[in-house]
């Protein structure tokens, strides 16, 4: 498969390689657990700041709070009048009632047991967290759980920017930790073999080499299947600006400088014990054709199906993380 030259631009769909699913190229001997291991070891190596990503920014709004478990750390979110966003801890201090079953009102949390009214400033026994909004993604800062040194503003991949761009998240949750939904990414070889209605004729044209690989990327060729042999080819990267994150961007072919950013959020454990993460997917994409412009006017029924993609990768990669954490904490991990 190659990339559409300048001249075949007019239309992004091609036509793909004919063929069937057990007829592919094996992709084993090229998936080295040794490559996927160092850059997940590199990967987790980097510092986050002790941000984790809570939501998207959509959900959490001034006319009602938003709840999750982050690391163990139950954590209510906001925001004021002006649009800022805050964040704190998710038990209202006076008898540990969840704020998240609160309200909002004038700006400030409401407990719904006895009335505790809570603001950003804080109140004895409650001390707000850092929160950020970087427009698509909310951010809280826990520097008990992080416990790495702290950061002014999380780290954010760069994204497509302007008029025409569209931007969806979608979140699911599995039995497993950060890093076996990052190690799912980070492995690209499967895309064709695990994923073939999404993925046709996946081909990974660069790696990541030596103990400081610098880009430290990987980079394939691939084509987003469309209906039947119909698809759109791109090359795409692979990159991980911090510990719980993997972007995918595309670097060439249609919807250039588009993102899908991989963001894994450890939740806690279940009641037996295994631990739990999810995975909070936002993929923005951009394009300076006229028919996307079109699209971007209706984004509010585009947005779903974008959705829909990655939650139907996300129901099979999930089971791929879970499995994978499962043979390592039973011991039988092969990496």
């Amino acid at each position: 498969m190659t990339l559409p030259t300048p001249e075949r631009r007019r239309l992004p769909l091609r036509r793909m390689p004919r063929g069937t699913w057990a007829r592919q190229e094996p992709s084993w001997r090229q998936a080295s657990p040794a490559v996927i291991g160092a850059a997940l070891k590199r990967a987790l190596a980097r510092p986050s700041g002790n941000w984790f990503v809570l939501a998207s920014s959509t959900e959490v709004r001034a006319d009602r709070p938003f709840g999750r478990v982050v690391a163990g750390t139950e954590v209510v979110a906001w925001r004021t009048g002006d649009g800022s966003v805050h964040a704190g801890p998710g038990a209202c201090p006076h008898l540990g009632a969840p704020l998240c079953r609160g309200a909002v009102d004038q700006g400030r949390l409401v407990c719904r047991w006895h009335g505790l009214s809570l603001g950003p400033g804080g109140f004895p026994g409650w001390s707000p967290y850092p929160a950020h909004d970087d427009g698509v993604l909310v951010w809280v800062r826990l520097d008990a759980a992080g416990g790495e040194e702290p950061t002014d503003a999380p780290v954010v991949p760069q994204r497509p920017r302007g008029a025409n761009t569209i931007a969806a998240v979608e979140s699911l949750a599995g039995r497993c930790e950060p890093e076996d939904v990052v190690a799912n990414r980070l492995d690209p070889w499967h895309g064709s073999w695990f994923h073939p209605y999404s993925f046709v004729g996946l081909r990974v044209t660069e790696i990541p080499e030596g103990p400081d690989p610098d880009p430290d990327r990987m980079v394939v060729d691939v084509g987003f299947r469309v209906a039947g042999r119909w698809g759109v080819p791109v090359r795409a990267e692979f990159t991980c600006p911090e510990p719980r994150t993997v972007v995918m961007r595309i670097i060439e072919g249609e919807g250039t400088g588009s993102v899908v950013e991989t963001h894994a959020t450890p939740l806690g454990v279940d009641r037996d014990g295994v631990p739990r993460t999810a995975v909070i997917e936002a993929t923005v994409a951009a394009s300076k054709r006229t028919g996307f412009a079109l699209a971007r006017r209706v984004a509010g029924a585009v947005r779903p199906a974008m959705r829909l993609v990655a939650r139907r990768l996300w129901k099979d990669d999930l089971a791929y993380a879970e499995r994978r954490y499962l043979l390592r904490a039973s011991g039988r991990w092969p990496g």
